[in-house]
């Protein structure tokens, strides 16, 4: 009973190293790189998915319409997605009308950054936005595939 355990450890462990190196990659860029302007910013959760042909990045994003929202590439490699977080009023205001009561939180200022891994080609990048969620899509570069060279026998 202890080697089986012994073995569903190793595995585990090994899973977990993986694992970290892929998230080292993605993991967001400390605060000390954001401007004193921006440290009021939310960031916002996130989830990242690795399939074998692409990443894709679920940014909840309520409240934040698409053409507010700013996805952009950054040093070649740092995905930066961010919002200014302005709240617009209500269409079909009537001249008179006024907020008696303003309980809904207005979206606030939305940024996060990631380093990408080395396979994202930052060239085939794709986002939209539905329901609150933000999907930005990056295609992995494939692998290269290796040479084969036949040498003649003398």
């Amino acid at each position: 009973m202890a080697a089986v355990e012994d073995v569903t450890l190793t595995n585990l462990t090994n899973l977990l190293s993986q694992g970290d190196t892929l998230l080292k990659a993605f993991t967001p860029l400390s605060k000390g790189n954001i401007s004193s302007e921006d440290r009021s910013v939310f960031s916002p959760p996130v989830d990242i998915v690795s399939t074998p042909k692409e990443y894709i990045f679920y940014v909840d994003v309520p409240g934040h319409s698409k053409s507010d929202i700013q996805v952009q590439l950054e040093d070649d490699n740092i995905l930066v997605i961010k919002s200014s977080g302005k709240r617009k009023r209500e269409e079909g205001e009537e001249e008179g009308c006024k907020y008696l009561k303003l309980e809904r939180r207005s979206p606030q200022k939305i940024m996060r950054r990631f380093r990408l891994p080395e396979d994202a080609n930052v060239s085939a990048i794709s986002a939209k936005c539905e329901d609150g969620v933000l999907t930005v899509t990056i295609d992995k570069i494939p692998p290269a595939k290796p040479k084969t060279i036949a040498v003649a026998i003398n």
